[in-house]
């Protein structure tokens, strides 16, 4: 494949990957907040979707195309700048993937409590405390990610 639309697809899945990773955890970041049941497992399922559509095949197409980038560019994995970025996205899908699976006991806990008219579960919030603290390492590794790829510091 091409060197140039191999960078594309990295540079699109990437973009695709961290925008709907922040566009879904601000969606339901503002309506856990808001606290209705049924209004939070509509966005909830919304979400969990996305994460598989998006960024789960995103997820898959960083490590292939950044692996096959530095292949065509002759840079060994040892090389500063890319040994921090693989570690860096492995923090991150290390992050992602226990986030995945609390969305979707979220989706389930507030799809119960809307249908029992009750308000977000015990149980709801402490899957989403964990699910926003699990955030922060994910969105600093991807922000330095860029900052990585971008710059690529000797």
């Amino acid at each position: 494949m091409d060197y140039l639309l191999v960078k594309l697809l990295h540079i699109l899945s990437s973009s695709l990957l961290f925008g709907t990773g922040i566009g879904s955890a601000f969606y339901l970041l503002c309506v856990v907040l808001q606290r209705e049941p049924r209004t939070v497992a509509a966005v909830a399922r919304i979400v969990v979707v996305a994460d598989w559509l998006f960024t789960a095949t995103t997820a898959v197409a960083q490590p292939l195309t950044g692996l096959y980038l530095i292949h065509l560019m002759q840079l060994p994995l040892t090389t500063p700048w890319v040994a921090w970025s693989l570690s860096l996205y492995a923090l991150a899908i290390a992050c992602w993937l226990p986030v995945v699976w609390l969305q979707i006991r979220m989706r389930d806990s507030a799809s119960r409590c809307a249908a029992a008219g009750q308000p977000l579960s015990p149980s709801f919030m402490r899957y989403f405390r964990a699910w926003f603290i699990l955030g922060f390492p994910a969105l600093a590794a991807f922000l330095a990610i860029f900052w990585l790829m971008v710059f690529k510091p000797a």
